[in-house]
């Protein structure tokens, strides 16, 4: 997710946006959490979400210009989805430990558990 605080919101991201609504949306006021609803989640376009909230089509172009700059401080701040991201990662390769174990024929396993263990606790922290 590629965001710089100079560039404006990036509109077409809707598959980011939709991941940080899904951890954040709580955060946003009612009226920021409609406008992503109809346009990220529903997929309508910026002209059918006006017409639905009786505003103009400019109207729902800056909430949600306005909500995503508020997912993405959030995301900068807490780092849910960072930490979410990196949980996978490591279970990912958790499982690829346990792959390795499975068809290791012969030979000290204890290495590959010991990577197992320390993925654990870090997923643990």
């Amino acid at each position: 997710m590629l965001y710089r605080k100079d560039e404006a919101p990036i509109m077409n991201s809707k598959p980011d946006i939709s991941l940080l609504y899904d951890f954040y949306a709580e955060l946003l006021n009612d009226s920021q959490r409609r406008v992503v609803e109809l346009y990220v989640n529903e997929d309508l376009s910026l002209s059918e979400v006006a017409e639905i909230l009786h505003i103009s089509r400019q109207g729902v172009r800056d909430s949600l210009g306005r909500a995503e700059r508020k997912l993405r401080d959030y995301e900068q701040k807490l780092g849910l989805l960072r930490d979410y991201h990196q949980r996978l990662e490591r279970d990912d390769a958790i499982r690829g430990l346990i792959d390795k174990i499975k068809h290791t024929e012969s030979g000290d396993i204890t290495p590959l558990l010991e990577q197992i263990e320390a993925l654990l606790q870090l997923n643990s922290d």
